[in-house]
């Protein structure tokens, strides 16, 4: 047995008191006058051995009484695992998890008040000169910092549900390094979670072998749910009045048939598509919805579910900007091309700008989703370096080669952008022989594919040297107009040049057609929606700021300033942990919005399944069993676990029950009974 605090044992001197009490307790006695003395003699023996009996009991139960009051305030306990610790002052980090799922309700409420009962239950089991740390999901800065009990209960009181998901790695590292900054103190990690599977992260979590830790458990009742994980347009580029098609992915996380979920889709408020979904337990479903009437502008969107009880992941809301015009780029070598021209002249929604390629503003190239390269003979370096970081964020590419081309400057270009490069230029007559109809680019153009089509006849071309997707082939699959994919974006290279002297493709009935398709597939897109707690940049157009003039996120009465930084040709933004609400958000520089975005919560919140026993030790192995919360109080078995087993409450007990035998001697055991023997 030892003892949490020796040096009360020094009280056990006041042992002595009653002893000097019993030994000097000198009685002042009554003379009484008998006739015969041979009586008196006979009942004084008989009383005197009475009371030393009497007195010796007191006596015992008044030593037996202060000496066990002395060990309750010296805290007797039987050694558990961390009794070395015993009587240090101890640095105790608590993680409550305060995730999306930890609103999921079970008979006693929702987890995270469960959680936080039992964060103050374990504060409970340590010593009042010990020291908290109160870490969640959002990992504040004003978690970093040691508590007394009584400021980490009040923090607890304050915890809220939040949209933040992290890993059981990011947690434990996070716990170790503010216990790594107070080494003086033995230090314990406590974790109180329900443990979703999302947490597990790819590989076992490594841990600091010198800190135990604890894993508390809190389960919840089985729950249905189904969520939007995303959406997506197929088109990149939206013009007005045309016709919108929005792929969604929905999510059966239950382990039952989700039977008819009703779905909509708002866009500005106005309710645009309906449907009504059944999904397999454990499934995922994609449909196309389709709507059309959109004006130009940016469109606030949200597509919305029925699905209760849990209802955090019903919505997810998304952003795009209807474009009244779209730019185009034509870069040529100091003569424009008639026929690339007459293309985008055709239709009042494309606005072609012509540049020579001595004359291309670089810093203005991100602005333009399409950039179309003709009749240069050589392509400088500088140009060459700017289109292929162009076509890596996103841009899209065409390369129709000059009449007389520089077959040195397109290899190094082309082969910068894992691209064929003219190899030699071959004269003889043909006609293409076949077309990729499966290629995004022909969808959609033709109704009805005749068995003999016409197709564009050849006088000459340039020898590609192979690879890519084809759009258009020769005879023999030789390259005549194919696609290749570099970073983002994508890049289109024709083996003619726009010429009549190479063929006819420039009045062919499909150059327009194609040369449409490729515009409104291309474009380095902003991403319809971002995800919450996610560290991830935002990449919008160039915007100008200065200490006057900052961008600012604004929803309703929330607004955020984020950081910004500049980049060649776009703005990055990062919130970091100051977005807190899903929705929709305006980017606002002064009075003017620049972009329109939309923030979601981390859908991996979504799968309302766990962690086993097993599972965790498996996945931590150097932790303690996992703690599963019961009905009963965590800080008797975690005193017990820790500090052993406290004897300090049978000292009370045993210390009442010896003063209770004290009374009960003083009042009740007589010795004055008198009893004469005579002689008969």
């Amino acid at each position: 047995m030892h003892f949490l605090y020796p040096a009360f044992l020094f009280a056990l001197l006041t042992l002595a008191i009653p002893l000097l009490i019993h030994l000097f307790n000198f009685r002042k006695y009554q003379k009484v006058y008998f006739s015969n003395v041979q009586f008196l003699k006979e009942v004084q023996e008989q009383q005197s051995s009475r009371r030393n009996l009497k007195e010796r009991l007191i006596l015992a139960s008044r030593l037996l009484a202060l000496a066990f009051l002395v060990f309750a305030f010296a805290r007797p306990f039987i050694p558990g695992q961390n009794a070395a610790n015993s009587g240090k002052q101890q640095a105790i980090s608590i993680f409550v998890d305060n995730s999306y799922s930890m609103e999921t309700l079970n008979r006693d409420g929702s987890l995270l008040d469960e959680a936080k009962r039992r964060a103050k239950e374990i504060a409970a089991a340590y010593s009042l000169n010990d020291r908290f740390q109160l870490l969640t999901q959002d990992f504040e800065g004003r978690h970093q910092r040691l508590l007394s009990r009584q400021e980490f209960d009040d923090a607890v009181d304050t915890l809220k549900i939040s949209p933040q998901s992290r890993t059981l790695q990011q947690i434990i590292n996070r716990q170790q390094g503010l216990l790594d900054m107070h080494r003086e103190q033995p230090g314990s990690i406590f974790i109180i979670s329900d443990f979703q599977k999302n947490m597990a992260g790819d590989r076992p979590v490594k841990t600091d072998t010198g800190v135990a830790i604890n894993l508390v458990q809190v389960k919840a009742s089985t729950l249905p749910n189904v969520a939007v994980d995303s959406a997506a347009m197929l088109s990149a580029i939206h013009r007005p009045g045309d016709g919108e098609k929005l792929v969604v992915r929905l999510h059966n996380y239950s382990t039952e048939t989700a039977e008819k979920i009703p779905l909509k889709v708002l866009i500005n408020g106005e309710q645009k598509a309906l449907g009504s979904y059944t999904i397999a337990p454990r499934a995922v479903q994609y449909d196309t919805l389709s709507f059309s009437g959109l004006q130009a502008g940016w469109q606030r969107a949200e597509i919305s579910l029925q699905d209760n009880p849990v209802t955090f992941d019903n919505q997810f809301y998304f952003t795009f900007e209807v474009e009244q015009q779209m730019s185009i780029l034509l870069i040529d070598g100091g003569i424009p091309n008639p026929y690339l021209k007459a293309v985008f002249a055709a239709d009042p929604f494309f606005n072609a700008r012509r540049v020579p390629d001595g004359n291309v503003d670089y810093a203005s190239l991100d602005t333009y989703p399409v950039i179309i390269l003709s009749d240069i003979n050589a392509i400088s370096t500088g140009l060459s370096q700017q289109l292929k970081t162009y076509v890596a964020k996103g841009g899209t590419l065409l390369v129709f080669p000059s009449v007389d081309v520089d077959m040195a400057s397109y290899k190094s270009f082309l082969q910068s952008l894992n691209a064929a490069y003219p190899e030699k230029l071959i004269t003889a007559d043909a006609n293409v022989a076949s077309l990729n109809l499966q290629n995004p680019v022909f969808k959609n153009i033709f109704e009805n594919f005749p068995q003999n089509p016409d197709l564009p006849a050849v006088k000459k071309y340039y020898q590609l040297n192979g690879g890519g997707e084809s759009l258009m082939a020769l005879p023999g699959r030789q390259p005549f107009w194919n696609q290749y994919t570099n970073g983002k974006g994508k890049v289109y290279v024709s083996a003619v040049a726009l010429n009549e002297d190479f063929s006819n493709l420039p009045r062919h009935a499909l150059f327009v057609p194609i040369m449409f398709r490729i515009a409104l597939l291309s474009g380095h897109d902003q991403s319809l929606a971002y995800t919450l707690g996610r560290e991830e940049n935002i990449e919008v157009p160039p915007v100008q700021t200065n200490e006057k003039q900052l961008l600012k996120l604004v929803k309703g009465s929330i607004s955020i300033i984020p950081e910004t930084k500049q980049t060649e040709g776009s703005t990055l933004l990062y919130t970091a942990d100051q977005l807190q609400q899903p929705g929709v958000y305006d980017l606002k520089k002064q009075d003017s919005t620049v972009a329109v975005l939309a923030f979601n919560d981390n859908r991996s919140e979504s799968d309302l399944s766990y962690l086993t026993a097993p599972e965790l030790a498996k996945l931590m192995p150097a932790a303690k069993p996992v703690l599963a919360t019961g009905n009963g109080s965590l800080k008797n078995v975690l005193a017990e676990t820790n500090f052993g087993l406290q004897l300090w409450k049978l000292c009370i007990i045993l210390a009442l029950i010896f003063l209770g035998a004290e009374i009960l001697l003083i009042r009740y055991l007589k010795t004055d009974i008198q009893q004469v023997l005579q002689k008969v």
